[in-house]
């Protein structure tokens, strides 16, 4: 409920200055500038396209807006934004009229993949994933970094909120502007795009974390003597596989809907591509499926590996144990100082008890080698 009350709290502020280009706190808003907007350094870029050409100049958000709505025809706002706190996004939310329970999922993070719509605005969720760097997998290795960002997408603005150190959008905002006639289909195509982007990582993340699984898998397998993997390796990559699960799994749906279902707000041209990305997405869900049941395999075959050499070492034992039982036995027999035993007297009786012992010792021993004990 604090993200709503402030939420209100500042739609008041907003709305004296909105129209004037100041913000909540009566400050002129550049966000051109981030140094000198009251969203401070949470805005990465504010553009006005229209015909899918950038406008040059700074304009604030009320004037960007004010901009495209006089001049009917493809024309859009696209403000990015990195981790802002409620009062930064509070006088955005205010003058593109975003929904309270949307603002506080942008605001706070850690939301699951989904799509939202709230009258003419979608709201869509993205998981975006990296592939963290490491010279040695170990049971504490981080392999894939998660983040996070939010779209609202309107009929005339796309405010983009990204969460996470990774998941940048400069360069795909200049490649779109290379793509005029793409970027002229309006706000959708800028979704499609950060869609296409996000499931595009997803596969070089996948294709990462195989070459892990693969070193893995080889370390199982390795022959005797050579660096074996731990169970703990095992288990820390299938937990990072199970993080890539969840920001992949869940975005199945909306996407199916972004390609499947009319929506005012997405252009009939862009849907098609969002089955190309729906596409995509399945082959990767399938790779992470197959890596999932490889890791298990392979660490149902360490365990299985790990069994056998338990059962060597036990055998190992157990033939030592019974060699040694020799010994044990005839000291045993003759320690116990009867007056009346068997060649106590006999000049050759000892030597030849040392002898039965060792023959019968080698003998257990050449045995226990010949079916593999020892």
């Amino acid at each position: 409920m604090s993200v709503i009350h402030g939420f209100r709290r500042a739609v008041g502020l907003a709305r004296r200055g909105a129209q004037a280009g100041r913000g909540p706190d009566g400050a002129k808003v550049d966000l051109a500038h981030p140094a000198r907007s009251p969203l401070g350094t949470a805005v990465v870029n504010c553009a006005v396209y229209r015909n899918g050409v950038r406008r040059e100049g700074h304009r604030t958000a009320a004037e960007a807006i004010g901009y495209v709505r006089r001049r009917p025809g493809r024309g859009f706002v696209w403000i990015g934004l990195h981790e802002p706190s409620e009062e930064e996004f509070a006088g955005l939310a205010e003058l593109f009229g975003l929904h309270p329970l949307a603002v506080e999922d942008a605001v706070h993070a850690h939301q699951r993949p989904k799509l939202e719509r709230y009258d003419d605005t979608l709201f869509t969720v993205l998981k975006t994933v990296r592939y963290v760097e490491h010279a040695q997998l170990t049971s504490t290795s981080e392999v894939v970094e998660t983040g996070e960002i939010m779209v609202f997408t309107g009929p005339d603005f796309v405010v983009t909120v990204r969460h996470g150190g990774h998941g940048s959008l400069g360069p795909l905002r200049e490649s779109l502007e290379a793509q005029s006639e793409h970027l002229a289909k309006g706000p959708s195509a800028v979704l499609h795009a950060i869609a296409d982007q996000v499931v595009d990582h997803y596969l070089d993340v996948a294709a990462a974390v195989r070459d892990d699984i693969d070193e893995i898998e080889a370390l199982v397998f390795a022959e005797a003597g050579a660096r074996r993997s731990e169970p703990g390796q095992i288990y820390q990559l299938k937990r990072e596989l199970l993080e890539l699960k969840r920001a992949v799994a869940p975005l199945d749906r909306p996407l199916q809907q972004l390609s499947e279902t009319a929506m005012p707000m997405i252009d009939p041209d862009i849907r098609r591509y969002f089955r190309d990305v729906a596409d995509h997405l399945t082959r990767v869900s399938e790779q992470i499926t197959g890596y999932d049941a490889l890791i298990d395999s392979i660490l149902q075959a360490n365990l299985a590996q790990v069994t056998v050499a338990q059962n060597e070492d036990m055998r190992k034992i157990t033939a030592w144990a019974a060699i040694i039982a020799v010994p044990t036995m005839v000291c045993g027999v003759y320690g116990m100082n009867f007056d009346h035993m068997p060649e106590l007297g006999w000049t050759f009786g000892y030597p030849l008890v040392l002898t039965v012992i060792a023959t019968a010792c080698l003998l257990l021993h050449r045995g226990f080698r010949r079916n593999g004990w020892l």
